[in-house]
């Protein structure tokens, strides 16, 4: 049986770029392609993948929870995340999410067969851009306080801060999370406490330079 793979972009091109490559090999076969965040954990589940190749910023949910997510629900699933960010933050948190590989998009292409082959023979895999970042946490030579919104905030609230600062209408927030307009305002308000921040421009802002989502 071939490989079963998720594609996570917001870029139809780069979608439709990647499975036309992938598909060349006769091991690996593209079942589905995701859009967002959200789209990206269903299509996980619903085509019980082996492998989600998902960019990290993403909207509605950003790629960094979607992995969270679809780990937790799939822990034999191997993810690799493909960014344009080789941004500490970003790596060191997917590699928490449960990412088994960070590439950068301007990787040659045998370079993300060859990640492919790693992650899904159980190894893990950096592209060499990343690989310093990660040795210089390990070695201690980057401080490990850290107030970003991934330590500040719940996932949850981290979601809700992602959506509303996509400019996502209070009631539909609510009506997608399943939940009351009473409840997302009250989230809203504990992200602003925690945050100290209290205007939803101010909270897009912040959102944007955690990358919770992109401008």
């Amino acid at each position: 049986m071939p490989v079963r793979v998720v594609i996570a972009d917001d870029h139809r091109i780069l979608r439709e770029g990647l499975r036309h490559l992938l598909e060349r090999r006769t091991d690996l076969k593209v079942v589905g392609e995701a859009a967002d965040g959200l789209a990206a954990v269903e299509l996980a589940r619903a085509t019980a993948a082996d492998l989600v190749i998902i960019d990290v910023a993403m909207p509605s949910l950003n790629g960094i929870e979607a992995t969270r997510r679809i780990v937790a629900e799939r822990p034999g699933v191997r993810v690799l995340a493909l960014s344009m960010h080789p941004d500490r933050r970003y790596v060191l948190e997917m590699l928490k999410a449960g990412a088994s590989g960070y590439l950068v998009k301007d990787s040659a292409f045998d370079e993300l067969l060859h990640a492919i082959d790693a992650v899904l023979a159980g190894a893990s895999f950096l592209s060499p851009a990343i690989t310093d970042i990660v040795l210089r946490e390990v070695l201690g030579r980057v401080p490990t306080v850290d107030e970003s919104a991934f330590s500040l905030l719940t996932p949850r609230e981290r979601e809700v801060l992602q959506l509303l600062a996509e400019g996502t209408p209070t009631k539909l927030i609510a009506a997608r999370l399943g939940v009351s307009v009473k409840t997302i305002e009250g989230y809203r308000q504990q992200v602003m406490d925690k945050l100290d921040i209290h205007t939803v421009a101010e909270l897009t802002k912040y959102a944007v330079r955690e990358g919770l989502t992109q401008p």
